[in-house]
């Protein structure tokens, strides 16, 4: 599906794909985009890589990296960054810290060999992306943070989405998130089509409870989402979903549900960025966040990914419990 015509991305995306190959085994591959919705906010000179997988082989790297910089390059890229998989919007950033620890859903796993190989090719690092941990019983506030969610409490109304509205409860997710994230770096918007695809795989796979919109005066002002772990119930099936593997997947998500999870998605209006109730709006998501997962029986929590310079979030995160633990980085060449 995610390559496929059905991909609603593919409606403000170009790309094209290569495999590398030694002899008869394939050692390699990787993806070239561009994105018209990027090229509109960040300049038509911009291109982007994804998809990258190789042995570590210099000269396999070499060859991918000069095939997708080729096809960039003829398109009038001049700003090449990435990995992106294949926007901003989907698995972004490739892990350069925190290989000790396996991943959370849609989010990425390398080798450490990956960044050196792309420095000696001349990428530098753009922007850095960081994990949180956290274990949800841990979560807490300061004394300061629990005088001002309760002050605040008669204003702010926390709630679940309303399963009988989806489509409607959907946009007003969107329109939070594009308004949110506007002034990001390298954000693009997600299409009325792109969030419809994402509603349709929140809806099955994500509890009811793990999804929450914050209404502030009675308005829609942010939301969080919370999605299992499904790499817990995937990874013993070593990649192979055929010819019973789908059975087995099933089974695990009935029987033995994940015990992790991770938040892909959470957004406060612009409008209240930098201010005390955008603040306590974060940690009334967060503190409802919490007590879904205890509810679903969840052990840890990864918030992922926050970019590096996002100060705010980043000292709301450290001060109830939450730690950096990985790292993702987004490499910039100009060609």
């Amino acid at each position: 599906m995610h390559l496929s015509n059905k991909n609603p991305a593919f409606e403000h995306v170009t790309w094209q794909g290569w495999l590398a190959w030694s002899g008869t085994e394939p050692v390699g591959r990787i993806s070239a985009q561009i994105d018209t919705l990027h090229r509109e906010r960040h300049g038509a000179d911009t291109g982007h890589f994804g998809m990258l997988d190789a042995v570590d082989d210099p000269a396999v790297f070499a060859a991918l990296m000069s095939a997708a910089e080729e096809w960039l390059q003829q398109r009038g890229t001049h700003r090449i960054t990435g990995p992106f998989s294949l926007t901003i919007n989907e698995e972004s950033g490739l892990l350069v810290d925190g290989f000790d620890t396996p991943p959370m859903m849609m989010m990425g796993h390398v080798a450490p060999y990956y960044g050196p190989r792309l420095e000696a090719l001349g990428y530098r690092g753009a922007k850095d992306l960081l994990a949180y941990w956290m274990r949800p019983p841990d979560i807490s506030y300061t004394p300061a943070m629990q005088r001002m969610m309760d002050r605040m409490r008669d204003r702010i109304r926390i709630r679940q989405l309303d399963q009988s509205r989806f489509d409607v409860e959907l946009m007003t997710l969107r329109d939070i998130f594009n308004d949110a994230w506007a002034e990001n770096w390298g954000f693009i918007p997600f299409t009325e089509a792109e969030f419809r695809e994402l509603g349709s795989n929140l809806k099955l796979l994500v509890p009811p409870d793990m999804i929450m919109i914050a209404e502030v005066d009675g308005e829609p002002a942010g939301f969080i989402v919370g999605m299992p772990n499904l790499n817990e119930a995937v990874a013993p099936l070593h990649g192979r979903l055929l010819p019973f593997g789908w059975l087995r997947l099933l089974w695990r998500l009935k029987v033995r549900p994940p015990r992790s999870a991770r938040v892909p998605l959470m957004g406060v209006r612009r409008g209240k960025h930098f201010s005390r109730l955008g603040t306590v709006l974060a940690l009334l998501l967060t503190e409802a966040m919490k007590f879904a997962l205890l509810r679903n029986n969840m052990e840890s929590l990864e918030m992922s990914w926050i970019l590096e310079d996002n100060s705010g979030m980043r000292n709301i995160l450290e001060h109830i419990s939450a730690k950096p633990y990985k790292r993702y980085r987004v490499y910039e060449k100009h060609v």
